[in-house]
């Protein structure tokens, strides 16, 4: 299978290696400074079991050719748009695309440029970000890929899409219900963003501080109303496991949105929270908690 990556960041270098290294036909779509990155250096991975370097394919935008048979979209939400023009020349007609964003706003944009029947449903669990010099660090042995068809009809299309990812040394899991998987993802991050953006801290930090759980609570009561209202068909054990890994004071967690925030970059903004705001307008939702992180975030994009 000829597998597309857009993106060698922290998701897409750490899954995108895991492929080239189990055999499949992998290029990394990068921009300039990447591609100038990767082709000194290396794609070089850190991990709880060692460092590992290797040397990728690489293409950028100008100097794609063919179609592929996947597309793997790794992207930050905000670069969506530029991506989509960038990938329009490898996108054929059995090309299926696979996004691994944050939210669900891109699942319907990207249907609307290139047809619902090329967009899968893909997500992934990894903690993992880039360091100085461009390096993959993954911080625990969390790697988990999760996949399948937005309908749930999983046919012989995503057949061979599972035959690929199968065996790239990473925790994989093919979903027949991939999007009720994308509704909790939404849940937690949304909520471990929310919290750590609004209260400047990691979950540890603010589960020690006076009012602190009852933030966090109340942050993921009002996200799981909305996206419930939204169609997530509630799966309450689900729903407890993530309240219970967010909540558990022994374990310092922070988000992505935070760390890019932390370090003066874009954030997600407008993906993860605002949309749910809009969401939450359109079923005449109170989300108070939501709005005052959605305030928060726009004045922090405002001093940027």
């Amino acid at each position: 299978m000829r597998i597309l990556m857009a993106g060698a960041g922290a998701t897409g270098g750490y899954f995108g290696a895991r492929l080239a290294q189990a055999g499949q036909d992998v290029t990394f779509l990068v921009r300039e400074r990447r591609y100038q990155q990767l082709q000194a250096s290396g794609l070089v991975l850190q991990t709880p079991q060692g460092t590992e370097t290797l040397q990728p394919q690489l293409a950028q935008a100008n100097s794609l050719t063919g179609h592929y048979d996947l597309i793997i979209v790794t992207v930050k939400s905000f670069a969506l748009d530029q991506v989509m023009e960038d990938i329009a020349p490898a996108v054929g007609p059995e090309t299926l695309i696979m996004p691994i964003l944050n939210g669900l706003r891109h699942i319907a944009t990207l249907q609307q440029r290139f047809g619902e029947d090329k967009v899968i449903g893909g997500l992934c669990k990894i903690n993992a970000t880039l360091g100085d010099n461009g390096e993959v660090i993954q911080m625990t042995p969390l790697h988990q890929l999760y996949y399948g068809a937005l309908d749930g009809h999983n046919d012989a299309r995503l057949q061979r899409v599972d035959a690929a990812l199968r065996d790239c040394q990473v925790d994989t899991r093919f979903s027949d219900n991939i999007m009720d998987e994308l509704w909790e993802k939404w849940l937690l991050l949304s909520t471990l963003g929310a919290v750590c953006c609004l209260a400047r801290g990691n979950t540890q930090q603010i589960l020690t501080s006076r009012g602190g759980e009852a933030l966090l609570q109340g942050v993921f009561s009002e996200i799981l109303s909305v996206i419930t209202a939204e169609g997530y068909q509630t799966r309450p054990a689900a729903t407890a496991r993530i309240l219970e890994l967010l909540s558990d004071p022994a374990t310092p967690m922070t988000s992505s949105m935070y760390r890019d925030l932390t370090q003066g970059f874009d954030i997600e903004a407008d993906q993860v929270i605002g949309d749910l705001l809009l969401r939450a307008k359109r079923h005449s939702l109170a989300t108070p908690l939501l709005n005052a992180v959605d305030v928060n975030l726009q004045v922090y994009l405002q001093q940027r």
